[in-house]
């Protein structure tokens, strides 16, 4: 794997101004949920967790709970703007998806996130159809990223179909009865060929990628596209220092060795029998030449422009929680 070639910017440090957010340390945003009676059935935080993601029971009271007991109150807040609307204009129609966003970067917890607000949120007392996607399925196909140049920026937003994946979330938003996605392949590292996944009017779809809060791109004319935030309703960021993310990844990478790079029919099996060493250098060079670099250059730069944002320390904690003021 060849070093990537980074945009001419410079980095967004780790104590980059976020914009007007309020913070709230753990203990204090624990507190919010103290009434709330959602809960997990026994044995599903263990199907939801990431590998090597220590997320417990505690971490869904003090954290998630009041997280999905404020997504609840914004689902709430803009139905009743969508039903005001309405009834000024004097329309009719069935109320359009609430679309939250989830980013962050590779091995922070994003998905773990994304499914646990999945879980909480379908216990709400009005049981919403919640649907989840993550732009994974939007990657360009493996042999469109050899033509293209872009296997080692795999995951960079220029790898992705931006147009597909915008069209995706405003089918979905504008209420289409039937929208299909394609289906990512973390084993085989492609897109499944003729493989789709169908979301069929959810109340809520979660939206989780690396890239999913980046700006809307400016056309060669020098006017602006929509952007896929632009039809967020909610967006989480999920944070933590370079370092940890980093330290996250290579433990990661090394746990892999004991089950998918195991399977011959993974793209990874060439690193299954490395040694702790050789697999450690692996690792370090890929987060040091691809994902350090996106994180850095393009995913950090819109933590700013979330609606929440978790902060992790080492132990992947949470430690503090920042909510955008309105």
């Amino acid at each position: 794997m060849s070093p990537v070639t980074t945009p001419p910017a410079s980095p967004a440090p780790e104590d980059a101004p976020y914009g007007p957010f309020l913070t709230r340390n753990r203990a204090h945003w624990a507190q919010l949920a103290s009434a709330n009676n959602l809960s997990l059935e026994p044995g599903t935080l263990e199907g939801l967790r990431g590998l090597d993601d220590p997320t417990d029971e505690d971490d869904v009271r003090e954290v998630y709970l009041p997280l999905t007991q404020l997504l609840a109150l914004y689902m709430e807040r803009t139905g009743a703007l969508y039903h005001s609307t309405h009834k000024y204009l004097r329309v009719k129609g069935r109320r359009t998806p609430f679309v939250i966003g989830v980013a962050g970067s590779v091995a922070v917890g994003k998905s773990t996130t994304a499914r646990l607000l999945q879980a909480l949120l379908r216990q709400l007392p009005n049981k919403p159809k919640v649907d989840l996607i993550t732009t994974d399925g939007f990657l360009y196909p493996n042999a469109v990223l050899e033509g293209l140049g872009l296997m080692n920026r795999k995951g960079f937003p220029e790898s992705y179909d931006r147009h597909a994946l915008l069209q995706f979330v405003m089918d979905v938003k504008s209420g289409a009865p039937e929208v299909s996605a394609p289906v990512y392949s973390h084993l085989v590292y492609d897109i499944v060929p003729d493989e789709k996944i169908v979301v069929r009017a959810p109340d809520v779809l979660i939206v989780e990628g690396l890239n999913v809060l980046q700006p809307a791109r400016r056309r060669t004319d020098g006017t602006t596209a929509l952007g896929l935030s632009d039809f967020f309703d909610f967006s989480v960021y999920v944070d933590a220092s370079r370092t940890n993310i980093r330290d996250w990844y290579i433990h990661r990478f090394l746990s892999l060795r004991e089950t998918a790079f195991k399977d011959p029919t993974s793209f990874f099996r060439q690193f299954g029998d490395m040694s702790d060493e050789e697999a450690t250098r692996t690792a370090a060079h890929v987060w040091d030449t691809i994902n350090g670099p996106n994180l850095t250059y393009n995913i950090r730069p819109t933590r700013g422009r979330a609606t929440a944002i978790l902060r992790k320390t080492k132990n992947h904690k949470v430690s503090w929680v920042r909510i955008r003021k309105v």
